[in-house]
């Protein structure tokens, strides 16, 4: 339990920022799992999903919500897997 009024503070904080990084991350698997959805089945909308997705990971490493590498390391497999059902 916290002693000062600015430990008390920093918890209620922490506590908003954890629910807000969760809503967010959640959000971005969310957008992944479509793009990939998209790649799979060949949707016509292919490049709106491919947009959106490489764009909210680009605001995602930006923000430090996730790792730059990783974000990075997301969108060229994502790459990859469109130049293999393609060719």
């Amino acid at each position: 339990m916290a002693n000062t009024k600015s430990a008390e503070k920093r918890i209620r904080t922490s506590l908003k920022k954890r629910a807000m990084n969760r809503s967010q991350k959640s959000a971005l698997k969310t957008t992944v799992k479509r793009a990939e959805l998209a790649i799979a089945e060949n949707d016509p909308n292919l490049q709106v999903h491919l947009h959106n997705t490489i764009t909210s990971l680009d605001k995602a490493a930006a923000k430090g919500l996730i790792h730059k590498n990783k974000a990075a390391r997301k969108k060229s497999r994502l790459m990859k897997r469109i130049a293999a059902n393609q060719g």
